[in-house]
């Protein structure tokens, strides 16, 4: 009987620990399940958050190409209304002998100063007159040999120049000299 008895009680043991052995198991694969899904969970809350921020990125992007776009929406009409503008100077600049010439030339000078305003309020304005030739700004026409005029100086403009905003859209074109 006793061995009986220690039969049940090793056959008890074996029992706790097979089911110790499959609650480790069983935890163990809990554990690893559950490391797996944190990693999925990481690995998705990453995506997330990168996609999340491209979204934000092109967002911005569009945002400041919608304002380019109307900063910038007039800038070929400008550019043609330029010719006008070089036809009103060139009026202005005829030597005016009567008094009707006189009237006319001061009529198109009002009209002129109109015209700029009326640019200027949609941010079309003329390049500044500068010293030195700036390529970003010049178109250089021709070199020329100057005694009054140091290297790489502009000696005449030919034609003005305009921007739009920070844009050039027709540069100033100048006779350089050498």
């Amino acid at each position: 009987m006793e061995n009986q008895e220690n039969e049940n009680q090793c056959g008890e043991n074996e029992k706790t620990e097979n089911q110790n052995f499959e609650q480790e198991t069983s935890s163990n694969e809990e554990s690893h399940q559950e490391a797996k899904l944190q990693k999925e969970f990481d690995e998705l809350k990453d995506k997330y958050i990168r996609a999340n921020a491209e979204f934000e990125n092109i967002k911005k992007r569009m945002e400041k190409e919608k304002l380019n776009a109307l900063v910038y929406a007039n800038e070929s009409f400008a550019r043609d209304l330029l010719d006008v503008i070089d036809a009103l100077e060139a009026a202005i600049n005829v030597e005016a002998n009567d008094e009707l010439s006189l009237k006319i030339k001061e009529g198109v000078q009002n009209t002129l100063d109109l015209f700029f305003k009326k640019l200027e309020k949609h941010g079309v304005k003329a390049i500044e007159e500068l010293k030195e030739f700036d390529p970003n700004l010049h178109e250089a026409m021709f070199h020329t040999q100057s005694a009054e005029h140091s290297s790489g100086e502009i000696v005449q403009v030919l034609q003005k120049g305009y921007k739009i905003a920070d844009r050039v859209i027709r540069p100033t074109k100048v006779s350089v000299a050498k």
